[in-house]
This record gives structure tokens, sequence and C-alpha cells, in this order.
């Protein structure tokens, strides 16, 4: 009859060798999500940014609310759009979701 501690220190000598086996995977996890998710969305804040530092007057943007419109004047933190004929708003800048025609530039380039 075999005792506990001969049966445990032969399961605790194959466990030291199964930690590194152990860590690829969570390695491998780590590949995919950064391929999957994280470079992406570098990729897209990086767009974004490029896009809001591009912005002039004549533009014609369309905001995180829906909101389209022409830039009439653009400072550092606020943007003032045209919605309509005699109809202005000021909008914070980090507010802008696209300019009209950015993708089809971006293409061309």
């Amino acid at each position: 009859m075999l005792t506990p501690t001969v049966a445990y220190a032969g399961a605790a000598g194959e466990g030291a060798a199964g930690g590194y086996q152990a860590f690829i995977p969570l390695l491998l996890m780590f590949v995919v999500f950064y391929f999957i998710l994280i470079r992406p969305q570098q990729k897209k804040q990086k767009s974004q940014r490029e896009m809001l530092q591009a912005l002039k007057t004549g533009d014609q943007i369309i905001t995180t609310g829906g909101l389209f419109g022409t830039i009439v004047d653009i400072n550092e933190q606020k943007i003032t759009l045209r919605i309509a004929d005699n109809v202005k708003v000021e909008v914070g800048r980090s507010f802008v979701a696209s300019r009209v025609g950015w993708e089809g530039e971006k293409k061309k380039a």
C-alpha cells in the first residue's frame, strides 16, 4: 500500500515541469488579443488623431451627435459649424466623428 506522501511527491515532480507548458497558452492568448483587439484600436486612434489635426475651414464634418456641418472657424478647443443658413453652432474639437470624404482622400494617397 502506498502512503499519501509518496503519491504527492510524484505529482509535485510532474507539476514543476508543466509550469512552463501552462504559460505557453497564456502567451499565445496575449498575442492573439494583441493582433485582434489592441493593434486595430491603436490604428483607429492614430487615424482619428490625424484627421483632427488635418481639419481646416471649409471641411464638411459629422459630429458624434450626428450633426452634419461645414467648418466656419476652428481653434485648438472648439469648432464653429454652419449647419444651415444663418445657423452656427460651436462644438468641441474632440466631438468630431469624421470628415466627409476623409476615407476617399486616404485611399487616393
